[in-house]
């Protein structure tokens, strides 16, 4: 049964983020090197990009590359970095096909420069694509997302460019990497972890959070319709009583 004509699509989250976790577990469950996880996460991003942009999701978030991933084997870096090139090049017709912006958000200039150099290529190229915002972050970290845009700000007050009276939420939205982005509605975690491992902290204040025990590797379109679906049937209330909203 095909999980999609389930789904309505007039309750669909106009920003969806996904931790895609479980790469190095699934690669290890086969006795094969985490590099060759990775390799098979990028067939599970294509699809669920795939899926969202059929549905009619406008915003798609992943988190590709933390700014703690900087730690890991210097080889399984290396390896991701040129994944990461590799599949930019393969995937540019297919955005362009599918009128898929790519956008990325995160500490960009701590990325290796052939990286970056594509990356910003890309962008530059789908720029105008209108149907889905697919943003990677990479080299991401939201407190130190926070922490940027507080000094920003802070500069801003020094500067007598903004008044410490006139900050509100939509003063900090402006000043954070996501700037042009709606807040998160759904968040999706693969693998069976169940936490936020510092992503989009401040974005995902109302969101509502899916767990699922799939590693990253194996997550298909269909599982992606069965946490829609889950999302679709809670009730959101933003603070308010289910007697408000009724």
């Amino acid at each position: 049964m095909d999980l999609k004509e389930h789904i309505n699509t007039k309750k669909l989250p106009q920003h969806l983020a996904i931790i895609m976790d479980g790469n190095g577990r699934w690669a290890k469950q086969k006795g094969m090197m985490r590099v060759f996880g990775h390799e098979n996460g990028a067939k599970a991003v294509r699809e669920v990009v795939e899926a969202s942009g059929e549905l009619g999701i406008p915003n798609v978030t992943l988190y590709a590359f933390s700014t703690e991933n900087w730690k890991r084997p210097k080889l399984e870096v290396e390896t991701l970095m040129k994944l990461l090139v590799s599949t930019l090049k393969k995937e540019i017709s297919n955005l362009q096909e599918n009128e898929i912006r790519l956008n990325a958000i995160g500490n960009l200039k701590t990325l290796p420069k052939k990286v970056y150099n594509e990356l910003t290529e890309v962008m530059e190229k789908t720029k105008e694509n209108e149907k889905l915002t697919l943003t990677l972050a990479l080299s991401y970290g939201s407190r130190e997302e926070l922490l940027n845009t507080v000094k920003e700000i802070s500069i801003k007050v020094k500067n007598n460019i903004i008044s410490p009276k006139k900050i509100d939420e939509s003063i900090i939205n402006e000043h954070l990497y996501t700037q042009n982005l709606p807040d998160v509605d759904l968040l999706i975690r693969t693998s069976g972890e169940q936490r936020i491992s510092n992503f989009l902290l401040w974005q995902i204040a109302y969101a509502e959070l899916y767990f699922t025990d799939v590693l990253w590797p194996d997550f298909t379109k269909q599982h992606l319709y069965e946490a829609i679906i889950e999302y679709q049937q809670r009730e959101r209330r933003f603070g308010k009583t289910s007697e408000q909203l009724s």
